[in-house]
């Protein structure tokens, strides 16, 4: 019997983006190309006919050198910008139609917590652009502090945390909607390698409980392999899906000789790809 995941990519092979809202994937990109402008006024084409798609319940990891249009992606599924050519679905919508973004969370690469307001009020803004009543955000707010491990720091300002801690808080904002989608723009690259660890870890137990899908863009080749089920290799510019990779060994991953040797030969697909784009 096939797994959900490879059916899914059977059904996209072979019938276009699955497009059913409860069965197919949580996020599709069908045939994505987009332009920017550049400074001197020609169209700067950032990614080029990128195809693939997040599974219910997986963590997908986005890897490309700088300007690969890993942050471009991220961008068109949250809704930000739209494509030049062919279509982002997002749990089952087109982003250009009515999307329910209340089921998608977005962690940012700077914690971007606001320092006049203390945890629990940080996280709970997520939460004031609908009607929820202000008792009922002060109380998911705490929950989900707690699921992060930061119950007891809810009375505290972001200068009195840590920056693993102010990174928690972060994801408890982003979590707090209790989205079916999160969307992690290198949320960690500006810790140290030992808290990014730790925070690797919360994210998988988070993930665990919750089963909530998960795509994640960064340039850490170790992180991708550490957390992702999937792994999208993207081309330097324009943008191509040169490679995926199913990563199928289990937790926890850090250190073991397969994601050794799986980081060593992702570096080495990146480097050939950087060496490929020098000599063109």
């Amino acid at each position: 019997m096939s797994s959900p995941a490879s059916s899914a990519d059977a059904s996209t092979r072979q019938h276009g983006v699955p497009t059913d809202a409860t069965a197919g994937p949580v996020i599709a990109f069908d045939h994505i190309t987009k332009y920017f402008a550049s400074t001197d006024g020609q169209p700067l084409e950032v990614l080029r006919d990128v195809s693939f798609v997040i599974p219910r319940g997986e963590i997908v990891a986005i890897l490309g050198q700088s300007g690969a249009g890993k942050s471009t992606l991220l961008n068109l599924a949250a809704g930000l910008i739209t494509p030049d050519q062919g279509s982002v679905r997002v749990l089952g919508r087109d982003t250009r139609e009515t999307v329910d973004w209340h089921r998608v969370g977005y962690m940012f690469q700077d914690d971007r917590l606001l320092p006049w307001r203390v945890a629990w009020r940080n996280v709970a803004l997520a939460l004031e652009t609908d009607s929820t009543p202000a008792a009922e955000r002060k109380e998911r707010a705490h929950a989900a502090l707690g699921l992060v491990g930061l119950g007891a720091f809810a009375n505290s300002y972001p200068h009195q945390l840590s920056g693993g801690m102010r990174s928690r808080v972060a994801l408890a904002r982003s979590l707090v909607n209790e989205p079916d989608v999160l969307l992690m723009d290198e949320p960690f690259s500006r810790l140290d390698a030992q808290t990014r660890g730790s925070m690797h870890r919360e994210l998988l137990r988070v993930q665990k409980l919750r089963h909530v899908s998960i795509l994640f863009v960064t340039h850490d080749v170790e992180e991708s392999v550490v957390l992702a089920d999937r792994i999208v290799v993207l081309s330097p510019r324009p943008g191509r899906v040169h490679r995926q990779v199913h990563v199928t060994f289990d937790q926890p991953r850090v250190g073991t000789p397969q994601t050794v040797a799986l980081t060593a030969e992702l570096r080495a697909t990146l480097e050939a790809n950087n060496q490929e784009e020098i000599v063109s």
